[in-house]
C-alpha cells in the first residue's frame, strides 16, 4: 500500500500537519531501522492516514487489551454496576482471601497496585484451577502502596465485572464493540472460560484506531458518549510511580505516560494507541518487533513533532 493511501486531506493547507505528511516521514524511518511493523494508522482531527506492512489481520495486542478493560469498566461504573472503590470481597465473596485483600478495589487491580504479590503473564500456563483464587488467596502488601505490573490484576477486575454481568466481552458487544463496527472481536480465556483480560484481545489495526479515537475524544464516538470523558482523564492521570525509568516510570489506569502530554497504551511486541490529545492526534501501531519495539512510538512521535512545527 502506497504511504498515506486512504487519507482525507481537502481544503486543507499543504503545510498542516496531515497524517499523509506524518506517515511520510514515519515510514522510512521505521523501515530505516528494520522494525516489523504491520500496520501504522495516524488521525489527527476528522483527517485519517494509514500505512500497511502486511494484510489488517486480526492479532494479539497483548497489554493494549487493559486499556480496554478500563474502558469497559469505565461503562460498568456509568451505568452504576460499581463503582472504581468496589472491594473484591463485595463482588467475590466466594473465594478465600489472603490477609489485606479484603481492602483491594478495581481501581488497585486496573492500576496495579493491589499489593499481592503475584505476576502472572497470559502466555504462562495458569496456577490452579481458578486464576483469581491463585492471586486473592495471597496476602497484600498494602493495597495502593506497591506497584506490581502483571495480566493477573485486569484479569481479576474483569472477574469482579462477570460477576456482575456475565460475560464481559458478550456484555461489551453493543456497548462498545458493535458502535465501533467491530465484529465478534475474539478474546482469549481461562480455563473457567473467563476473559484473560490484561492481554489476548485479537483486533486489526483499523479497529484499534477506533477505540484510539474514542480515547482521545473523550469517550465520545460519532455524537454518543460511550464512557464518560472524567474515566478517561482518569486512564492517563493519577500517575502511579513504578520504579522503572521512562517510558514506564509512570502509570495511571491502563495507560503509560510518554513524552510531554502524550500518553500510550502499550502491548508487547509494539502494540500501541498513542493518545496527544493537544494536537488532536491518535496514533495506532501493530507490529511484532521482539526487542526495541518502543522505538516505534519515538519515530511516530518524531514525524508528528516535525510536521507540527515541534523539536
Amino acid at each position: 500500500m502506497d504511504v498515506g493511501a486512504g487519507a482525507h486531506t481537502e481544503g486543507m493547507s499543504s503545510d498542516a500537519p496531515t497524517p499523509s505528511r506524518v506517515l511520510e516521514r514515519a515510514v522510512p524511518a521505521i523501515d530505516a531501522e528494520g522494525l516489523n511493523a504491520y500496520g501504522l494508522h495516524v488521525r489527527i482531527g476528522d483527517d485519517e492516514a494509514e500505512h500497511r506492512w502486511r494484510s489488517d489481520d486480526r492479532v494479539n495486542l497483548y497489554s493494549v487489551s487493559k486499556g480496554v478493560c478500563a474502558l469497559a469498566a469505565g461503562i460498568a461504573i456509568d451505568e452504576g454496576l460499581l463503582t472504581a472503590e468496589t472491594r473484591v470481597p463485595e463482588l467475590l465473596g466466594d473465594l478465600e482471601l489472603g490477609d489485606g485483600v479484603d481492602r483491594v478495589t478495581v481501581r488497585h487491580l486496573l492500576t496495579m497496585t493491589s499489593g499481592i504479590d503475584f505476576k502472572w503473564f497470559g502466555d504462562e500456563r495458569v496456577p490452579g484451577d481458578d486464576l483469581a483464587q491463585a492471586m486473592l488467596g495471597r496476602p497484600s502488601r498494602g493495597p495502593g502502596t506497591v506497584f506490581q505490573y502483571s495480566d493477573a490484576s485486569p484479569y481479576v477486575a474483569m472477574r469482579m465485572l462477570g460477576a456482575v454481568v456475565g460475560d464481559v466481552r458478550d456484555w461489551l458487544l453493543p456497548r462498545l464493540f458493535e458502535p465501533l463496527d467491530i465484529d465478534n472481536p475474539q478474546w482469549h480465556r481461562c480455563p473457567l472460560g473467563w476473559i484473560v483480560g490484561g492481554t489476548g484481545l485479537e483486533l486489526r489495526t483499523s479497529e484499534l484506531a477506533r477505540i484510539g479515537r474514542v480515547l482521545r475524544d473523550g469517550g465520545r464516538w460519532e455524537g454518543r458518549q460511550l464512557v464518560t470523558p472524567t474515566w478517561i482523564e482518569q486512564m492517563h492521570s493519577g500517575w502511579v510511580a513504578t520504579g522503572e525509568d521512562a517510558p514506564f516510570a509512570r502509570y495511571a489506569i491502563a495507560g503509560w505516560e510518554d513524552r510531554g502530554s502524550v500518553w500510550r497504551l502499550d502491548g508487547r511486541y509494539g502494540q500501541y494507541v498513542v493518545v496527544d490529545a493537544e494536537r488532536d492526534a491518535v496514533i495506532t501501531i501493530t507490529a511484532h518487533q521482539e526487542s526495541g519495539d518502543h522505538r516505534l512510538v519515538e519515530l511516530a512521535l518524531d514525524a508528528l513533532d516535525a510536521v507540527s512545527g515541534g523539536n
